[in-house]
């Protein structure tokens, strides 16, 4: 009996194994990626803002647009036992005041349709902390407000649909023996919400232990993860579609959790802000991004999950000019616009105001991707990053200027990639001070024609006096930026300075004698760019701190 016992129990360990090992998310965990809880970042010389004076408004018309939008949308019975916008469509209703009566009785029709955590093979059930997430908003909000979340429906909420409770913090996948580490973004929604059932029941009088999350452990098992997001960043970075459930999450502890937790959610979400802010211009921004291989033909600007956050938050201050329209992530804009968290003073002026411009380089920790990049007052250069192999789940994007216009897609701007087409090909991290090279031709956008051409440069200038120096082949590209600069002298310069053709492939010369040298077939383990002047750089991004650069007169008043 036990050798059966024995052989049964291998077997299925094996079956398991192969099922995991045939899953990219999966092995990404098991056998491939080193994660940010096992490494240890340094800081870098760059802060992130936490300083809050702006006087954000109450209200604004984008939220309330989006709220009547989902306020509007019906509820099929479909969606009441089943993953999707239910629970949104509900706290739109709330939040404008509309259907009370009926939303209560929908609530009370609703189903705890499947169990938290990831979905895969073994738990085709999972992802149901997508929905509770949302509802752990909906009892924060109204739970004591019985006319409008009506008693009995608050009780349905506790007792049926809102699953986790006590201190059962569940660091792996779902049937995965423990093998698995959990996502990112599930661990926050499963786990935070799981914390603050525990809370509000026993705010509301439940002295037990299993609830108290100082007693049972929950809160200092919160704060260990927040605290390893805030000083190790994040593992799911720039993730399409997750960042936005992690971001939700978040918002969620900053709003209700105690004082130490939504100091440090706090935190991760100025961290997260201040890196978009960053890696952005005008609410432009395509970085490298880790999850989803098939997010990699997304081209859209506005296939973005971040910036509907943004969008949504900025709504409420008289800050900057941008378009308001939402591509995807309406779902997102919701939960921005409702939860109280607003950005830093620094982020908000950031996005719009790149001041004297910057050089920053952000790192991820070993066998990742960095980010890397440089502003101008009216641009920004973004390294496209680089795949680390198949398990990394890491989304390389072409090198993109992002330029004071109204491009909405990548083929609306200059970029470069290479070599090849296949991104887990490419080393796109050849982005310096005001340059960038890649081992492939340079991308010039139809409304572009140059002002000035030779046989070996082309000079393209904007309406904000930046001009656009290019050189490219079809093995090699370069852009070379420049602001306020007569063309012709330019051009001029740019052909003596560089009069051997061939050795662009590997250095570039500006016209002030500043030399640059880089490889643009670098090995996926170091930075493309060599030296500057002579000075050997470090190219180990691997072990390159958080946030580290040159930022200081962006940030003064």
């Amino acid at each position: 009996m036990k050798k059966t016992l024995k052989l049964f129990l291998f077997l299925l360990s094996m079956v398991l194994l192969i099922l995991l090992v045939s899953n990219n998310t999966f092995t990404s965990y098991l056998l491939g990626e080193v994660q940010y809880q096992k490494v240890q970042l340094k800081p870098g010389n760059i802060e992130v803002p936490h300083e809050r004076t702006i006087i954000w408004k109450n209200q604004s018309a984008f939220a309330d647009s989006i709220y009547n939008f989902w306020a509007r949308r019906t509820i099929s019975e479909e969606m009441l036992a089943g993953k999707g916008n239910a629970p949104r469509i509900l706290l739109a209703k709330l939040l404008i005041g509309r259907e009370i009566a009926e939303v209560n009785k929908t609530i009370l029709k609703l189903k705890a349709w499947g169990v938290s955590g990831s979905s895969w093979a073994l738990n085709k059930k999972g992802d149901y902390d997508f929905t509770f997430t949302i509802l752990t908003t909906i009892l924060w909000f109204y739970g004591d407000q019985p006319e409008v979340l009506y008693p009995e429906t608050k009780d349905f909420l506790l007792k049926v649909l809102l699953t986790e409770d006590g201190n059962k913090f569940r660091y792996t996948a779902p049937r995965t023996l423990r093998l698995v580490k959990e996502t990112e973004n599930h661990l926050l929604m499963t786990e935070g919400s799981r914390y603050l059932k525990n809370r509000w029941i026993m705010l509301h009088g439940n002295k037990d232990s299993y609830f108290n999350n100082i007693q049972n452990g929950m809160e200092s098992k919160i704060m260990a993860l927040l605290e390893e997001m805030k000083t190790n960043g994040l593992y799911e970075f720039n993730s399409l579609p997750y960042i936005g459930y992690t971001i939700t999450a978040l918002l969620n502890l900053e709003a209700f959790a105690s004082d130490n937790v939504r100091a440090e959610a706090r935190n991760v979400l100025d961290y997260i802000n201040w890196c978009y802010a960053i890696g952005s211009y005008k609410l432009k921004n395509y970085p490298p991004m880790r999850r989803r291989y098939e997010k990699s033909v997304i081209q859209d600007f506005d296939n973005n999950y971040h910036t509907v956050f943004m969008k949504s938050w900025l709504s409420f201050v008289p800050y900057g000019n941008y378009s308001d329209r939402v591509g995807v992530g309406k779902e997102h804009a919701i939960m921005g616009a409702c939860l109280p968290y607003r950005p830093a003073d620094k982020v908000v002026r950031l996005l719009f105001d790149k001041r004297d411009g910057y050089f920053v380089r952000m790192g991820h920790g070993p066998t990742s991707s960095p980010e890397i990049y440089f502003a101008g007052k009216h641009f920004l250069l973004s390294a496209g990053g680089v795949n680390r192999g198949k398990r990394s789940l890491i989304v390389a994007r072409p090198i993109t200027l992002f330029l004071d216009d109204n491009a909405e897609n990548l083929s609306e701007t200059f970029h470069l990639s290479g070599p090849g087409t296949n991104f887990m090909e490419w080393n796109n991290t050849g982005v310096y001070k005001k340059f960038a090279c890649a081992a492939g031709p340079v991308f010039i956008p139809k409304s572009f024609v140059p002002i000035r051409k030779n046989e070996n440069w082309s000079i393209y200038s904007t309406n904000d006096s930046v001009q656009i120096a290019v050189h490219s082949t079809a093995g090699f590209g370069l852009i070379a930026i420049f602001e306020n600069t007569d063309s012709d002298s330019l051009l001029s310069q740019l052909t003596l300075s560089n009069r051997e053709i061939d050795k662009l492939k590997t250095c570039f010369q500006l016209p002030d004698g500043h030399k640059i040298t880089y490889n643009v077939l670098a090995s996926k383990d170091k930075w493309v760019i060599i030296s500057d002047n002579e000075q050997m750089l470090n190219r180990d991004f691997d072990n390159w701190p958080l946030i580290d650069g040159d930022i200081k007169n962006v940030t003064q008043r």
